[in-house]
This record gives C-alpha cells, sequence and structure tokens, in this order.
C-alpha cells in the first residue's frame, strides 16, 4: 500500500494542475443510427419500459428485462427482471450496482458513481417480487443463477455503454457482485463490494462472539446487553404487549410457528441490530439501567432497533428470497448470549430454515461460499472490500491471499453497516479512489488527483444504512 501512495503522490505532482475530469460528450449512435438513449435501451431483445422519471442532468428510466428461469436450460421460460438506468451519457463509464433485494425505482446515486460521473445500472435480485417467475421453482434462486442475470444484462447494455464497467453492492449486494466477478471475471474492469459478510464455514461462528465481547465501550455494551436481558426476562407481560400489537396490526406468525418464537427472535436480533445499525454515540438512547426501567422502555428500545414486525408473516414473506438463500448457500451466523442465563433463552439464534415457508424444500451447500471465498483470495483482481469497524457482520470477512492483485480490504473507523470509501482514513480513502478511477478507465490526471469527479448531489447522494429488518444482510 505505501508503494501504491508514493506512486500516487509523485504523479499528483508531476501532473501539476493539468484538467482533472474527462468531458462528457454527445451521446454515440447505435447500430440504428439513432442517438436517443430510450430508443437505443427499446432496441435491445427482451428490454421493455415500465417509466421514465426525469432528474435534472440525467435520464432516468425503470425497465422490464426479459431472462431465463434457468440459464442451463433456456427451455424452462423466461420471467422479466426489472431494472433500472440511471443515464449520464454514453461516453461515460457505467457502474453496475445491486443492493441483492429489490430495486428502488427512484433516481439514486451511488458512492462509485459519483466518483467516476458515470451511468448507473441497478439489477433487482432474482425472486425479489416482481421479478419472480411464475410459478417459482425455487432451485433456480442461486448465486450462479443470479450472476447470470448480470452477465445478460451487462451483455446487452455494453453494446450502447462501451466504456469500462465497475460493479459495485453493499451488504447481501456486495455479496452479489462479489459472486458475479467469482463467475464472469471479465465482465467488470473493478468491483466494490461494501459491507460484504463471507460465512465460508456455516457451523463455525465464533468470530462474531470475539466481536460482540469487545466492540464498542463497555458501558455502551453493559447497557444493550441488560436491555436484551431483561426483555426476556419480562417476557410475560412483555408477549401480551405483542399480542395486542399483533391483533392491532393484524400480524400472524405460521411461518416462525407463534408468537413466542417471534419474540424471541426479535429481542435476540437486538444487540447485534444495534451495531449495525448505530453508532457508538447513539449509545445515550438506550435505558442506562434496564432493571429499574419501565415495560415501556424496553419494549421501545427493541422495537426501535429490532422491530417486533420482522418475525411476523408479513415481515417476513418479502424476504423469502433471502432467507432461502441463506439455509441453502449464503450461510446465516449464530452466536452466543453469555450475559443472559440460559433458563431465559428457549429457542437461541433460529435458523434460516425457520423464516420459510415449510412447502419450499430446502437443502444447504456447504462448497458454495467455500468455493467463493478460495477464489477471492487467490484470483482477485482490481476488487475492493469496504468495511465498518462496528459491524457485526465485518467479523466474517473477505480476505485476500498471494494470490490477488490490485486489491484491498480497507476498514473505516467507528463506522456500522453503512461504511464507504468516504469514511476511510485519508490514505485510504485517497488509494481507493485512485484505484476506482483508474478501473473507469478515466484521465490520469483524475487518478492522481484521487476525488469523486461528481459534485455532490443531496436527493441523489444520501444514503442511509441499507437497513434490512432484523438479522439480514
Amino acid at each position: 500500500m505505501r508503494k501504491a501512495l508514493r506512486w500516487l503522490l509523485a504523479f499528483t505532482v508531476f501532473i501539476g494542475t493539468l484538467s482533472t475530469a474527462t468531458a462528457a460528450t454527445a451521446a454515440e449512435p447505435d447500430a440504428t443510427g439513432t442517438t436517443d438513449i430510450e430508443e437505443q435501451l427499446l432496441s435491445i431483445p427482451g428490454m421493455s419500459l415500465i417509466q421514465e422519471k426525469p432528474y435534472t442532468g440525467y435520464r432516468f428510466f425503470v425497465l422490464n428485462y426479459t431472462q431465463p428461469v434457468d440459464h442451463r436450460d433456456p427451455s424452462k421460460g423466461t420471467f422479466q427482471q426489472r431494472i433500472t438506468v440511471l443515464h449520464k451519457d454514453v461516453s461515460r463509464p457505467t457502474v453496475f450496482y445491486t443492493g441483492g433485494y429489490n430495486v428502488s425505482t427512484n433516481p439514486g446515486r451511488r458512492e462509485p458513481t459519483r466518483i467516476v460521473d458515470g451511468n448507473q445500472v441497478s439489477m433487482e435480485y432474482r425472486f425479489f417480487t416482481p421479478s419472480r417467475p411464475a410459478p417459482a421453482d425455487w432451485s433456480d434462486l442461486d448465486i450462479w443463477q443470479a450472476a447470470s442475470d448480470q452477465h445478460r444484462i451487462f451483455k446487452a447494455l455494453k453494446k450502447i455503454y462501451t466504456h469500462n464497467w465497475i460493479s459495485t453492492g453493499g451488504s447481501k449486494g456486495g455479496m452479489t457482485a462479489t459472486y458475479y466477478e467469482r463467475f464472469y471475471p471479465r465482465d467488470m474492469d473493478g468491483v466494490v463490494a461494501y459491507v460484504a459478510p463471507n460465512d465460508v464455514v456455516n457451523e463455525e461462528d465464533s468470530a462474531y462472539d470475539r466481536f460482540f465481547a469487545t466492540v464498542g465501550t463497555k458501558e455502551c455494551r453493559d447497557r444493550l446487553n441488560g436491555v436484551q436481558r431483561e426483555a426476556l426476562v419480562r417476557r410475560e407481560p412483555l408477549e401480551k404487549k405483542y399480542a395486542t400489537y399483533a391483533a392491532d396490526n393484524g400480524y400472524t406468525f405460521d411461518v416462525i410457528g407463534s408468537l413466542d418464537r417471534a419474540y424471541e427472535a426479535v429481542v435476540l436480533d437486538y444487540v447485534w441490530g444495534f451495531w449495525q445499525y448505530s453508532l457508538l454515540s447513539d449509545c445515550d438512547t438506550v435505558p442506562a439501567d434496564a432493571k429499574s426501567a419501565t415495560d415501556d422502555e424496553i419494549w421501545d428500545s427493541v422495537d426501535t432497533i429490532s422491530g417486533f414486525s420482522a418475525y411476523t408473516d408479513q415481515g417476513l414473506t418479502p424476504y423469502t428470497p433471502y432467507y432461502y438463500q441463506a439455509g441453502t448457500q449464503l450461510g446465516a451466523p449464530t452466536i452466543n448470549f453469555p450475559h443472559i442465563e440460559k433458563q431465559y433463552i428457549r429457542y437461541g439464534y433460529q435458523p434460516p430454515r425457520n423464516f420459510v415457508p415449510r412447502d419450499i424444500p430446502m437443502k444447504f451447500q456447504p462448497w458454495a461460499m467455500r468455493d467463493v471465498d478460495t477464489w477471492v483470495r487467490h484470483n482477485a483482481d482490481h476488487m475492493l472490500f469496504v468495511y465498518g469497524q462496528n459491524d457485526p457482520w465485518g467479523a466474517e470477512r473477505f480476505r485476500l491471499g498471494k494470490g490477488a492483485h490490485d486489491s484491498y480490504v480497507f476498514t473505516a473507523p467507528g463506522l456500522n453497516h453503512g461504511a464507504n470509501i468516504a469514511g476511510l482514513v485519508p490514505d485510504q480513502n485517497a488509494l481507493a479512489t485512485a484505484r476506482i478511477l483508474e478501473w473507469a478507465g478515466l484521465s490520469d490526471a483524475a487518478v492522481a488527483r484521487a476525488k469523486p469527479l461528481a459534485a455532490y448531489d443531496r436527493k441523489l447522494d444520501v444514503r442511509d444504512v441499507e437497513r434490512e429488518p432484523a438479522l439480514r444482510p
């Protein structure tokens, strides 16, 4: 890294005051001779327009793209996959983003898109509605099929956006970008994976226990542990409150099996959820003395952080594809609770099988994550992983081996599941930004300056933590 930083400094001095950005040029015509981007997009076989939404300086399209249900056997039929295109100019690089869940249908710009001042293609992950085959054969939901979805979209759009491409995503999206690179390493010119968990051995989760023993401060850990324990000690009165809450909102518990199971699952998510979504400075919002807190104070703290709707049927159903993948390939964490006596815990961290309807068959494939991890360690090229110091998902992360080339793993101090390049220490921030600009094929002057090429846009660039209710990456 020090060599790379010396190169960066020397090159900055060399270029002096050269221009830092490549000027955008007019749209280039496609093979049909048109320069209108909508016409170019809709000339792609299988592409159809859902909606165009105006945004100053861009054109934003919500589209459907026809995909095979099974890329190994296209005869099994097709489904409509929702994607969006934030179009800047065909002369700019393109960022391929997925969050690993549903796609937002409102204009938004990810950090690498702002850095390279480029276009952005965003993909909805297969089996998240409405991008779900009907009828759904759940065996077609795996990381290779999803990577193949991205590969087909890339091949279709590369004819229009001919300059360099960088894939990115946060959390499950960071995992997705990594899997895509593993299966189609020739597609992208670079990968930026944020807060991507890497559960190589599903049964070995001691890294999480070590994380929770030291994260933050003892005072904060004691506050959180106290509220979590007290919520289980007061199980009977708080479950009565939960039953009323569920009845008032029409919530049911058929998938997980009972209100009691759902209640414990929410409570056991509490400490994890705090560190995933909050900062150390937020500890002041947690009751300092849980034993003297009222039932309402305990309830409100747990509900704010974990969400009592999370394990209802209504809360679980939108995330069935995630839990299916966690129980078949991705793996799921299990942690211990040394601050809670055993008599208060009835179920412990429940497996993903408990959160998926029983009529959907599941069988875990332990080789899937080992394969990806081995590939990254020995073959990573132009890959950047960014983690947050206080994010529990980073306890099991991607690491690089001797075979990796021009790839990096950085940790943003004090940050959570919303960690980004802007939150890195200055030297790492500059290096990461410079590498992205070079991977994007931009000018030497821009690389040397190592700053985002697009000005900050309050509407496009505002990003909260990628919050998914309960224990989901």
